[in-house]
């Protein structure tokens, strides 16, 4: 029998928008590559987002069960804390879209809040099931770091699509319990599964010579991979340098910043001036996704050092690439990084202790090299098809109900 289609909506999360790019992050990747996975596995997938800059075409045919829908929602290119006001055109366009094209779909599928509002309306005159992924959560944004602000509009999104969806995806048991403890999710409708890496692309690689076609020769290499909101806890980066107690010379490469994070980068390099440390530290700036892997192969460690992850995505690519992760133990960190197998997970964001985790796997080759194959066995169970796998049981559950 031939399986009806799945609505994505990703409201401004296009899955074609390059990583680093403005806002594009994890979420952009998760949405890209469940996608494709599921196309793979037989399903076909619309993916609908607001009309990028860019975007060369309406429809853009991604594989062949896997298109992305660009609706117009009256703004061109707005802040992120604008884009509430445009959803109502959005909604319209998504509306009309389907009635025009009489497509029938089995399960609407949301990610993020403002995803998840359109999503549950979508979901809702069509009359089937509704799965939301929320990616982040505005109660544990704010909780994680002191100043985090999130709108009062978010936290009322989130809390009636807790009661209203038929299913919700977590990362993590600890996305979970916060969703049943701080939301009153009923937990029998929250279903955990993990984020997924692209196990053909991210790989371990020669680290010689991924060093020597990054010009890095005869250094302790660690690597940062990410946006460089503060969020992301960057400033911490920045001092680590100083607290490192080797002989040897050691490079922190930062990877990310895109056009829209002038700001924090000319932050960010005024603080690492002020600690003495800038000659330690390059900023690479953005790197096209299919090079990323030689960077983590070539790095001893990569630092994340987040106040706040759902998931942590950028650990579970360095772990493919055999790179040992050392992680704050926040969010869903603790459900990628193996603490003492695969990196070091910190309690406490001081630069002393990540510092401490990153000279003692630089420093042995022994543990390096243990960690580098537990990493990458760890990796290779949680590769897009096992995630698809488990989201379609998802979708088959609600739709045998509905």
């Amino acid at each position: 029998m031939t399986r009806q289609p799945i609505a994505f909506i990703a409201y401004h999360a296009s899955p074609l928008a390059a990583p680093g790019q403005a806002k594009a992050g994890g979420m952009n990747v998760y949405v890209r590559e469940l996608a494709r996975a599921l196309g793979d596995s037989g399903r076909r997938v619309d993916v609908f987002t607001r009309s990028h800059p860019g975007a060369e075409n309406a429809i853009e045919q991604v594989t062949p069960e896997v298109r992305v829908i660009h609706l117009p929602d009256g703004g061109a290119d707005v802040p992120l804390e604008s884009l509430p006001g445009h959803l109502p055109r959005f909604q319209r366009a998504l509306d009309d879209f389907q009635r025009e094209c009489r497509t029938q779909y089995s399960v609407v599928h949301s990610h993020y809040w403002l995803s998840g509002v359109a999503g549950q309306t979508f979901a809702n005159r069509l009359e089937i099931p509704h799965v939301v992924t929320f990616h982040t959560l505005a109660h544990i944004k704010m909780q994680s770091r002191a100043g985090e602000v999130e709108p009062e509009e978010r936290h009322r999104a989130e809390r009636f699509l807790m009661s209203s969806a038929q299913r919700i995806i977590a990362f993590s048991s600890h996305e979970r319990d916060a969703m049943v403890d701080l939301y009153g999710a009923d937990p029998r409708r929250i279903f955990i599964a993990p984020c997924g890496v692209d196990l053909s692309l991210f790989h371990p690689q020669d680290r010689d010579r991924a060093r020597g076609m990054l010009g890095l020769n005869g250094e302790k290499v660690f690597l940062y991979v990410g946006r460089l909101e503060s969020l992301k806890g960057v400033e911490l980066l920045m001092r680590l340098p100083a607290y490192l107690d080797t002989c040897e010379k050691s490079r922190f490469l930062v990877v990310g910043g895109g056009p829209g994070e002038q700001e924090q980068i000319e932050r960010l390099h005024s603080i690492a001036r002020t600690l003495n440390v800038d000659e330690a530290i390059d900023f690479v700036g953005m790197v096209d996704q299919n090079d990323l892997p030689l960077y983590y192969s070539a790095a001893d460690a990569c630092v994340v050092p987040s106040y706040y992850e759902s998931f942590g995505l950028t650990a579970l690519e360095s772990m493919a690439c055999g790179t040992p992760v050392v992680a704050s133990r926040v969010g869903g960190l603790p459900s990628v990084v193996q603490h003492g197998r695969t990196g070091y997970l910190q309690s406490w964001r001081c630069p002393e202790a990540f510092a401490n985790s990153l000279e003692t796997i630089a420093s042995s080759p022994s543990l390096r090299q243990s960690m580098s194959r537990a990493a990458r066995r760890r990796a290779e169970d949680m590769g897009w098809e096992r995630v698809a796998e488990t989201i379609s049981q998802v979708y088959d559950c609600v739709d045998s109900e509905a």
